[in-house]
């Protein structure tokens, strides 16, 4: 996929101020990234691509902290008793009974990156980051423009949340080598569709540029 070259040319560079930005780091738990976990399991999916972004994530996570990004983490419980009806329908049409994400288990716990202590946790119960959440909120609360978005699956809760953030006027980019999906035509797709309406697609190394050439931030002390 052809990514525009957009940070040079100053459109993203400018949406990508740390002052405006968050990166929002998607279910990057191990029932959707783990071998063993309930894609892997239940789903019968290759989780492998999952893997494959940690060291981006990472570098990520060092860049945004180090230069006063709010970081914000989105969980999923897919308790059934929780999520909505229709998710619920299209599991029982596959003879599902299994639990994604079942608070206080493994596969709800975090896979390769973890918060640090201060960052808001939001924990989901449908697709969206956005839908029946305080996310909204937090982002509101730190007058933030621009939403950097990690983490799986590129084509459902990644691009769901870009879809939703797009429709309450934030600026959604998506690190192309930050996000994964189990399914490699739908994560091109997906990316080829945000790109076109919902954002601006980009790499690892775009948006830690981009963080990198701003002024240092203040020090409160």
């Amino acid at each position: 996929m052809n990514t525009p070259q957009t940070v040079q040319d100053g459109p993203l560079h400018e949406a990508l101020r740390p002052e405006a930005a968050a990166l929002l780091v998607i279910d990057m738990q191990n029932d959707f990234c783990a071998p063993g976990g309930y894609i892997d399991k239940v789903m019968g999916k290759d989780v492998a691509t999952a893997t494959g972004i940690c060291d981006n994530l990472s570098r990520l996570l060092q860049s945004a902290r180090a230069h006063k990004v709010p970081v914000l983490w989105i969980g999923a419980d897919y308790s059934h008793d929780r999520i909505p009806a229709s998710m619920l329908r299209k599991l029982r049409q596959r003879g599902i009974t299994a639990v994604c994400c079942e608070p206080g288990t493994w596969g709800a716990d975090w896979f390769c990156v973890q918060p640090e202590p201060g960052e808001p946790v939001v924990i989901k119960h449908n697709y969206s980051g956005f839908s029946g959440t305080g996310l909204e909120r937090e982002l509101r609360s730190r007058n933030i423009e621009t939403l950097v978005l990690t983490g799986v699956q590129t084509q459902i809760c990644v691009e769901s949340t870009a879809r939703e953030g797009h429709s309450l006027g934030f600026t959604c980019v998506v690190p192309k080598d930050a996000v994964a999906s189990h399914t490699a035509n739908l994560h091109e797709a997906s990316l080829m569709n945000m790109q076109f309406l919902f954002g601006e697609v980009c790499t690892t190394q775009d948006v830690v540029s981009a963080w990198s050439h701003a002024p240092s931030p203040v020090s409160s002390n």
